[in-house]
């Protein structure tokens, strides 16, 4: 996990663990983007699936995918079950 936020900029695109609300056992890696927080000036936010997620060490935030997929592996286990690879 990245623990430097600071070290984001608005227009970079990070990868996260994001686990579905509504099946709380299902977890996949989602592409997000680092922007502008609209309601808070000055703070960067992750932006994800139509929602603005605070940038902070609450989130876990991977620079590549191949190391999000390291961690969800560590986590969770293979991210190459059943013949699907993400």
């Amino acid at each position: 996990m990245e623990a430097n936020y600071s070290g984001y900029q608005a227009g970079d695109i990070v990868y996260v663990i994001y686990r579905n609300p509504h099946t709380y056992n299902v977890a996949n890696i989602q592409e997000a983007a680092v922007v502008h927080h609209p309601e808070h000036a000055g703070q960067l936010a992750l932006f994800l699936y139509e929602t603005y997620f605070p940038l902070d060490s609450d989130i876990a935030v991977y620079t590549s995918q191949a190391e999000a997929e390291m961690a969800y592996e560590q986590s969770f286990g293979s991210t190459h079950e059943e013949g699907l690879e993400w």
